[in-house]
């Protein structure tokens, strides 16, 4: 067996070298963090092996339509003269930003009519001379309700809203382009209200939204849980080495992303709280037993305080990893799956720091004559809550694990309510103007979830031409979907516009010609690429239902099987569609990480502690807590959605380590008293008393997260709160109870 006594006593023996490592360590990765960047863009996170996602990130480099960002400007009436100068002073300022390729809007669309002197290609308005009259505005009206391309996409079909579009360059900065577009747009100061939508404002939106998080959240929740410390511990000493450990294993696990070139995500930025919770943890329990043995015998107390807590530590923490690791398997996206390995490895972190660092400060200190003295007595904490505590669970067993059993079968029931939820719009508060600004989008134009369907063949073929407009009307006829633009509708309109005949062109030599006219047009490049042999059908859907985007998948997917052939090959993606993996995931995510944590749970704890009954006690109370914590989202309506999609998980990983402490604990106690009463008690008042003190910390520091303005890390603190809330509950009144229950034997209750 590995001799526990002999680590201790290695670990003091080289204090000063364990603290220069630490330093070391420390500044090498905190200046590392100075590369640290956000990216908040799914679509950059979705899998390259996914088809749905590969054919999506494949059409923005090509087309550019991943980057396309929207300004909508919302008036009384959209046809003024004064609206039409706003809107021609907004496309002018974003026709001059920097990495911005294209913009269309009202005041430059392309407009496509037929003259006594042939086929015009022009301006849907004037540049040089807006309408000014009445009788200008009706024919500008006129135009764009006989135009089916324009018809609520270009102009609301109330005429209260217009759409500003612009396309970032691929190799734009997207944060920088998108928050010059606001301040440029914002700094002309137009009457008409102005929201911002699309891929790269939301991607910027949400990234200063983390930023705030981190700069305004973070210390707020070290605040609060050094408040908790101090009231706990009373003394400085007890707050200042539980934060710096949280800080460290922080700094370390942020820094390494940075060195790896890894950018933190919208899930990733959970980091720091978590690691801010678990750091403290761990040290928590060194502390809280070395000043146990400082009571009873202080000549060597660190050395055999660190050789008691040093298994209960280590399996807290690999049980702990587990949990978070469980993410790789089956997780959609590439952001949950770098959430999972940088928070497990900020968690080793942290333990090590726990059991190398804090036991070489601690001796440090001590061999300076400045004992850190950390009060034991907590009067108040054993006369209230655990003495009752413990009288009700020796006294009455069997009440109390059926307490649990009828709140367990309450949650079961609403279990099955859960909604789940992929709409990114979610992470925004109802008030919030990019909500808002989506909700425009959607009673007035269509929607904002994009639509692409791809071909790949001649794009000057006429049977490709005509495979892709009856693919729109095809696609149009369901209730979602709108309108769409492609190539061969500007083609269609063209040939309509000079042979007044809605006859499709049948020879490529007539599409030629036609084709000549849009030849250097900045269309262009939205709708097919320069070797014409891709194009893409560009439109939107509307319903954020997963059951409408499931029907709709289906139907299109029903037709390309069809209309699909070697010349003209047809694929379809879009956000409906990665939506819908990404909903099935989070199930398949959901159930495989939860059930694999558990089942190595069950044998780590069980081979470490060389009892797999043991391994079984420590995992009922977190299955009850999992069970307790999907009821309470069901009943509440809580959605899982990519950021609660963690908390089963995160809850799992850092309530486990109570379970633990209880069962290590009781079964040292009960070998040496032989008494199961005994056992119990003292678990609950040494081991109990730190883990109550950890909770309490921990719940105030992820309680924190309601002041987030982001709706799901709200959700994610309650139920993080709650879950450790439940988990402490379970430690220290169901796995007793079970442990009486089982052990009892010859063993009488004392009060």
């Amino acid at each position: 067996m590995f001799n526990l006594s002999l680590l201790s006593k290695n670990i003091l023996a080289n204090r000063w070298l364990i603290i220069v490592l630490v330093l070391v360590g420390t500044l090498f990765f905190g200046n590392e963090l100075k590369k640290l960047e956000i990216d908040a863009d799914i679509v950059r996170s979705l899998p390259d092996d996914d088809a749905d996602a590969k054919l999506l990130k494949k059409i923005g480099e090509n087309f550019g339509s991943n980057n396309m960002g929207v300004i909508i400007l919302e008036t009384d009436n959209i046809y003024q003269p004064v609206v039409i100068e706003h809107i021609q002073l907004i496309t002018n300022t974003l026709t001059e930003i920097d990495g911005i390729s294209s913009v269309s809007s009202l005041t430059n669309i392309i407009n496509i009519k037929g003259s006594e002197y042939g086929i015009e290609i022009g301006k849907l308005v004037d540049e040089y001379e807006l309408p000014k009259t009445a009788e200008a505005f009706e024919k500008l009206r006129t135009n764009i309700l006989n135009n089916p391309m324009y018809k609520g996409s270009i102009v609301s079909e109330d005429e209260t809203a217009s759409l500003i579009v612009f396309n970032i360059e691929n190799d734009g900065n997207v944060n920088q382009i998108a928050k010059e577009v606001i301040n440029k747009t914002t700094a002309l100061q137009v009457p008409e209200k102005l929201y911002y939508i699309g891929s790269p404002m939301l991607v910027t939106y949400i990234s200063d939204l983390m930023r705030k998080d981190l700069t305004t959240l973070l210390p707020i929740a070290f605040l609060v849980i050094a408040i908790v410390l101090l009231l706990s511990f009373r003394s400085l000493s007890g707050v200042i080495l539980p934060l710096l450990i949280a800080v460290i294993s922080i700094v370390w696990s942020l820094g390494t992303m940075a060195f790896l070139g890894i950018k933190m995500s919208m899930i990733s930025n959970n980091i720091p709280i978590i690691l801010l919770a678990i750091g403290s943890a761990y040290t928590i329990h060194v502390i809280n037993r070395v000043n146990k043995v400082r009571l009873e015998q202080e000549p060597a107390a660190i050395q055999k305080a660190l050789t008691f807590v040093l298994i209960p530590v280590i399996l807290a923490a690999l049980t702990t990893i587990i949990g978070f690791v469980s993410f790789i398997f089956g997780s959609y996206l590439e952001m949950i799956v770098d959430f999972g390995i940088f928070t497990a490895l900020g968690t080793l972190f942290a333990c090590l720091l726990s059991i190398f660092f804090v036991p070489a400060i601690l001796r440090v200190f001590r061999s300076k004559n400045k004992a850190i003295t950390i009060p034991t007595e907590h009067s108040f904490l054993n006369r209230y809550l655990l003495s009752p505590l413990y009288r009700l669970i020796a006294r009455q067993p069997k009440t109390v694990l059926m307490v649990w059993v009828l709140l367990m079968s309450f949650s079961v029931v609403h279990l099955f309510s859960i909604k789940r939820s992929v709409d990114i719009q979610e992470y925004f508060k109802k008030d919030n103007p990019t909500r808002l600004a989506e909700q425009i989008m959607v009673e007035k134009f269509g929607g904002t979830k994009p639509i692409f369907v791809y071909f790949k063949g001649n794009m000057q073929s006429p049977a490709v031409l005509k495979k892709m407009l009856e693919t729109s009307a095809y696609m149009e006829q369901s209730p979602d979907v709108y309108t769409s633009m492609s190539i061969a509708k500007l083609i269609d309109e063209i040939n309509y516009n000079f042979t007044n005949s809605k006859t499709f062109p049948q020879q490529i030599e007539q599409i030629e010609q036609l084709w000549f006219l849009l030849d250097g047009n900045e269309v262009l490049p939205r709708f097919v690429n320069e070797e014409l042999t891709e194009g893409i059908i560009i439109s939107k859907f509307k319903s954020p239902d997963n059951t409408s985007k499931k029907e709709f998948a289906r139907y299109m997917n029903r037709f390309i099987a069809e209309n699909a052939t070697e010349d003209c090959q047809i694929q379809i993606t879009g956000m409906p569609f990665v939506d819908i993996t990404m909903d099935q995931s989070l199930i398949n995510s959901q159930m495989g990480s939860i059930a694999i944590a558990i089942f190595f749970v069950i044998v780590l704890v069980g081979a470490i502690l060389r009892s797999l009954k043991n391994g079984f006690l420590a995992a009922i109370p977190i299955i009850a807590t999992m069970v307790l914590l999907f009821g309470f989202m069901g009943l509440t309506g809580i959605s899982l959605n990519i950021a609660t999609v963690l908390v089963a998980s995160v809850a799992l990983g850092i309530g486990i380590d109570y379970a633990i402490h209880i069962i290590a604990h009781f079964k040292s106690s009960l070998k040496k008293n032989n008494d199961v009463y005994k056992a119990v008690k003292e678990s609950i008042f040494v081991s109990g008393k730190a883990i109550i003190i950890n909770v309490i910390s921990v719940a105030a520091g992820f309680l924190v997260l309601l002041l987030s303005d982001m709706v799901p890390l709200q959700y994610f603190g309650l139920l993080i709160a709650l879950s450790m809330i439940s988990s402490c509950l379970g430690a220290l009144t169901l796995l007793p109870s079970l442990l009486i229950l089982i052990n009892k034997k010859n063993s009488h209750y004392e009060s």
